[in-house]
């Protein structure tokens, strides 16, 4: 009977494990439908979405509320802001203040560890080469933005006379104004708007916390949930050495959010590609993200490596793996949604269902019923190139310092060829000598340079093919750390006395050497600025396309789809929801309880250990106050800092993240498990007065103005 049961449960496992893998391997993707909200709901303040609202949630707002809700929000530099009171106060989130942070502070403080508090108005401390723009006029200007791009011979001059209009437009508002003027593209091209910011720079620090309640998990915990952050900033906007009186602002509230209550994300909103087509995606995931998510992903997990190789540099390596970390699970996630079949034949429905609405309209079909197999040119044509501009192009962050030596070598032998009378003075005489010393660094840290020459290696070859003679030169038939130790082996770049001896025989010696980085120079370095042109001449071309698409999907849809966001002001609509993962569900709200289980749960070490103020939290402090939420507000990048309100225009939130679902809404949103993740309003208050005993800042949360 034991025996019969055994069988039985694994069996059970079995039929349990692999059914969902069979049932996902067996589905028919012809017959996967577009959704929705596929494009997404990042509404723009141009064309609100008034209906919807009203349809969706029964709330029918009025151009006044749009009006004050925009005037309420700011755009700082890569992030989001708003005021939060009447006295120029604004909000954003601690990860977009901490690169300013180590700049404003004083001898013997560290504001990235223990945060900044000014106990008074005098103390608020100013940020230099900052700013805060507010985005107050809004002019429709499609007609003449099209009217130029639709003149010219070639889609060059095209490119020019639009650049030329938008000039023109852009120089005369700021001349008349003095505003900060910005034409911006909405569906593609179907739409054109001007919009005039007016630039705050006098900002000054009020509060930040400290840096390990504000990235709490660190990396780890980074696209995840649930959280424990207190991810936010504080700041004030002054104008003539006073606090600015902000007119629009969000006012807080400690009632919370209800389940089914609309709450509203205001930001900007990064970048997105959902109105792209499908050989434009294709693109991307073939080119484009492949090769950036092999470099990020590479270089992350090589970093974790050299902590074993070389223990006493852990620390080192882990702050870079810190500062890529972001942009590595952005980038291999949205690569991962690109290969992904089922939501690639979702994006191929959405252009199918456009191509046939396009197609039996007369009109629309000789406009434009041949803008995609166009744009599939275009990439086609940009598929010779890419790869070659990839492989060719040299980045500090990823590139082994090995080919930069090189580089400087050829460079070095170009000028030797010069006539006399046109050398430099280092390049000539007794200062020769000095002059080559110093083209080789005083120090290169072989573990580092090695290992990122190992994930060049292959990134070359992945790139031009095992076949292509730079592949061969450099790296033979070799692969991993051999590919490297055989470039190496037969290079001089690896040595200074190699290199300074090469370097003394002269320009034809240099370049007529048997050197595999020397020759990777010498192939690839005065065709790159060529293959850029090309590039740039396909993508003027492909710009061209591009409008036309989106006039098309402008004809179709209208405002009824929001435009691909593109760092501007955009509203975004959701509610608390919760979604399944890991076998679970997740909870809408954490509390601080959660954090203090966490934190023991990893034995207080980095990145869950908390800075002491935290340690002993008062005992007056509610440890079951809502820390952070999740809803179904559609933010990508950009939408840091990003205020969460509702009907009324109260702060209920502050967006600081997205869950790794919500990484593939660069190019498709997916309401079933694409989540907000953002900071509740009562925990920013109750932790503002309770644990940093801030009174004067949480008594202007409270009440909208200074006392």
């Amino acid at each position: 009977m034991k025996n019969v049961l055994l069988r039985s449960a694994v069996l059970l496992l079995i039929f349990a494990f692999t059914f969902p893998l069979k049932a996902q391997s067996t589905v028919d993707l012809d017959t996967v439908k577009a959704q929705k909200f596929d494009t997404g709901k990042m509404w723009s303040f141009d064309y609100p979405p008034t209906e919807y609202f009203k349809k969706t949630y029964n709330f029918s707002p009025d151009e006044s509320w749009f009006e004050h809700v925009r005037l309420s929000a700011l755009r700082l530099p890569n992030c989001t802001s708003s005021f939060v009171s009447a006295d120029g106060l604004i909000m954003t989130n601690h990860h977009c203040a901490r690169g300013f942070l180590p700049r404003i502070q004083k001898d013997g403080e560290d504001l990235v560890k223990n945060g900044f508090f000014a106990q008074t108005l005098e103390e608020e401390r100013k940020i230099p080469n900052y700013y805060a723009d507010q985005l107050v006029l809004i002019q429709d200007v499609t007609d003449e933005i099209q009217k130029a791009a639709s003149t010219g011979a070639t889609a060059d001059e095209k490119a020019k006379n639009k650049a030329d209009k938008i000039k023109e437009i852009t120089d005369k508002l700021s001349s008349q104004s003095g505003l900060i003027a910005q034409v911006v593209s909405l569906f593609n091209g179907a739409k054109y708007s001007l919009y005039g910011y007016k630039r705050y720079t006098d900002i000054r620090l009020v509060f930040a916390p400290d840096m390990q309640i504000a990235y709490f998990g660190g990396d780890f915990d980074n696209f995840t949930y649930p959280r424990y952050n207190l991810d936010c900033t504080f700041m004030r906007v002054y104008e003539n050495d006073k606090p600015v009186n902000s007119t629009n602002f969000f006012k807080f509230t400690m009632d919370g959010i209800k389940l089914d209550e609309p709450i509203f994300t205001v930001g900007n909103p990064g970048s997105t590609q959902r109105l792209k087509t499908v050989a434009q995606l294709e693109y991307f995931r073939d080119i484009t993200y492949k090769n950036a998510a092999y470099l990020f992903d590479t270089y992350y997990n090589a970093l974790e490596q050299l902590k074993t190789v070389d223990p006493s540099r852990a620390a080192e390596f882990e702050k870079i793996r810190v500062q890529i970390g972001n942009s590595q699970k952005v980038i291999t996630s949205i690569y991962k949604g690109l290969t992904d079949p089922y939501l690639m034949a979702r994006k191929k429905d959405f252009q199918k269902k456009l191509q046939e609405a396009v197609w039996s309209n007369p009109e629309l079909k000789e406009k434009y019923g041949s803008v995609w197999e166009d744009i599939e040119k275009t990439r086609t044509e940009m598929r010779k190139y890419g790869p070659k501009i990839s492989a060719y192009s040299l980045n500090p962050m990823f590139s082994s310092k090995y080919f930069f030596i090189a580089k400087s070598l050829v460079e070095f032998a170009k000028e030797l060829q010069k006539p006399e009378d046109q050398k430099a003075p280092e390049f000539k005489g007794a200062k020769l000598d000095s002059t080559i010393n110093a083209l080789y660094p005083d120090k290169v840290d072989k573990l580092m340079e090695d290992t990122k020459l190992v994930m060049q290696a292959e990134y070359i070859r992945m790139n031009l093919g095992d076949n292509n003679p730079i592949v061969q030169k450099m790296f033979g038939d070799k692969r991993g750390k051999d590919a490297a130790n055989y470039a190496l082996g037969n290079s001089v770049v690896g040595s200074k006395e190699a290199f300074v001896k090469l370097a003394k025989e002269g320009a034809d010696a240099i370049l007529n050497s048997n050197d595999p980085f020397i020759y990777f120079i010498k192939e690839t370095q005065d065709q790159l600025p060529e293959l850029m042109n090309r590039a740039k001449e396909i993508g003027n071309t492909e710009q061209v396309f591009d409008d036309m698409l989106g006039q098309a999907i402008y004809h179709v849809y209208g405002t009824s789809i929001p435009p691909d966001a593109n760092f501007t002001l955009r509203i975004s609509d959701g509610v608390l929801q919760s979604w399944n993962y890991n076998g679970t569900k997740a909870p809408v709200f954490t509390t601080f309880y959660g954090l203090y289980n966490r934190w023991y749960s990893f034995f207080k070490q980095y990145p869950w250990d908390l800075h002491e103020r935290w340690q002993k939290p008062p005992t007056d402090f509610d440890l079951s106050t809502p820390f952070d939420f999740i809803s179904t507000n559609d933010i990508v990048g950009g939408n840091s800092g990003s205020a969460i309100i509702n009907e009324k225009a109260e702060v209920v939130g502050l967006a600081f993240d997205g869950n790794m679902d919500s990484i593939v809404g660069n190019f498709i949103y997916m309401p079933h498990n694409n989540r907000c993740v953002a900071v509740d309003a009562r925990a920013l208050v109750t932790a503002i007065d309770k644990v940093y005993k801030a009174e004067r800042l949480a008594n202007e949360l409270k009440t909208g103005k200074m006392k």
